[in-house]
């Protein structure tokens, strides 16, 4: 319980009834409380705006604008003010309705000052508890690197800092970088800095689902709408309804299926597929692609203005290669993860060679492919030191290190020896193989003299 002698709680009282005011002044006065009274809402506002209170309690029924109107108001001015309002028996309705709109408790008229206490009482712990959350939500958004991300190099601070910037907003939100770089924990990171962050993050891989079912998935459905639809469903968006979604590879969603997404962003509203009615919803939007989006405007594929309404704020992952000076930290940190999960295993460090030999590969796969790739040698290790030959076969020549050639070859010939090595350097991934000689997939397979299998890149 407040004790008011540790803090002087000061209560606003706002009614057109003097009689009612001198009471309850009184009854708080001799509870230790600093009571202002106003005797209508223009008043009202005005000792708002010339002092801090930490209650404020008004009838609804007033001479001039009304509770109602006050309670609206004095929020605007000052969001975390808790509002006890009062009212007769015959106006529970509206006292409800103030409840919805914010108010923190209704009083129905006649009352006890007692009464009025065990509510100040509250409404000013329920404001306290909210400050310190706030102070604390604060205290995690200005840690220099957050909980997950790591990166001593300038990129990774500069990325940081704008985290820290703009987590706190409602900002959408564009990831972009290679496959592997960490942009799904990014979007984490951000919602969980967010004042969103006990509300859901929703995620979904734009790139998994035919664009019927992205269509479903995304803004739910109507029993009957299609084929199938046995029952209806509310999709992702209402899902996510005061927290964020996370549009993963939204570079490889269908132009169609983008225009109904814009509509969404710019209405704030979803309708379900065979429905007839819009539903209000409010969603911070986070995407991420491994794609130049700009260039996929170029070529037809992305529409500019979706992207106008993604791009507000847009967040680089820079590749592994290009933060060498972060590898360290990175293998340090996926060590003691990978040993804490394996326990029974023996291995507890790299040799000077290993370490080198990690330090100077490329890491096509980036901090995926380094992860998986230390998960590995610690569960199938078996000495207390991995060495070269533990690591995996591509680690064992030097990464930089071409096919040699002990005779005259044809061209095509050469071009398959080079091509099938450097896909040996990426742990036989053909679309990273792709990426590095510059080339797709399907040419990849012609330079090899096999064709493309069925397999599908890992997506974030």
């Amino acid at each position: 319980m407040l004790s008011p002698t540790k803090h002087k709680t000061r209560i606003l009282l706002v009614d057109d009834d003097l009689d009612m005011l001198e009471a309850l002044t009184d009854g708080l006065n001799e509870k230790g409380f600093e009571v202002a009274v106003a005797r209508s809402a223009e008043a009202a506002l005005v000792r708002l705006a010339e002092a801090n209170f930490d209650v404020m309690v008004t009838d609804l029924r007033m001479t001039g604008a009304d509770g109602l109107t006050l309670l609206a108001q004095a929020r605007a001015l000052n969001p975390q003010l808790p509002v006890i309002v009062m009212t007769a028996y015959s106006a529970l309705d509206t006292a409800i309705e103030a409840v919805r709109r914010g108010a923190f408790h209704y009083l129905a008229k006649p009352f006890r000052v007692d009464e009025l206490l065990i509510f100040v009482r509250r409404a000013f712990e329920d404001a306290q508890l909210r400050r310190e959350a706030e102070v604390l939500r604060h205290a995690l958004r200005v840690q220099p690197g957050p909980p997950g991300l790591l990166g001593g190099s300038a990129a990774m601070q500069e990325l940081f800092r704008i985290i820290d910037r703009v987590a706190g907003t409602s900002a959408p939100v564009l990831i972009t970088g290679e496959t592997g770089t960490g942009k799904t924990l990014v979007a984490s990171t951000i919602h969980q800095r967010s004042g969103r962050a006990s509300a859901p993050l929703v995620a979904l891989n734009c790139a998994a689902l035919p664009e019927n079912l992205l269509e479903s998935e995304l803004f739910g459905h109507v029993r009957g709408a299609f084929s199938g639809a046995t029952s209806s469903s509310a999709g992702l968006f209402s899902a996510a309804d005061g927290g964020s979604i996370l549009l993963d590879e939204i570079g490889e969603m269908a132009m169609p299926l983008q225009a109904k997404l814009l509509h969404v962003i710019e209405r704030g509203a979803v309708r379900p597929i065979g429905g007839t009615k819009e539903r209000p919803i409010d969603v911070r939007i986070l995407a991420a692609t491994n794609r130049d989006l700009e260039q996929a405007v170029r070529e037809g594929r992305f529409r500019e203005d979706l992207l106008y309404r993604l791009n507000l704020v847009v967040l680089e992952l820079p590749p592994l290669r290009e933060r060498n000076g972060d590898l360290p930290e990175f293998i340090d940190h996926f060590l003691a993860k990978a040993r804490a999960r394996y326990a029974d295993s023996p291995v507890r460090n790299f040799s000077r060679a290993a370490l080198e030999r990690l330090l100077a590969h490329p890491w096509p796969g980036n901090v995926r492919e380094l992860s998986h790739t230390i998960e590995r040698l610690v569960l199938l290790g078996h000495g207390a030191v991995i060495e070269i030959e533990d690591l995996p076969r591509n680690f064992h020549a030097p990464p930089d290190s071409p096919p040699a050639f002990d005779a005259i070859l044809p061209m095509r010939e050469m071009q398959r020896r080079y091509a099938a090595w450097v896909l040996e350097q990426v742990d036989g991934i053909r679309a990273h193989a792709a990426r590095r000689l510059g080339i797709d997939v399907k040419t990849l397979g012609r330079l090899l003299g096999t064709p493309e299998p069925a397999d599908v890149e890992a997506k974030d």
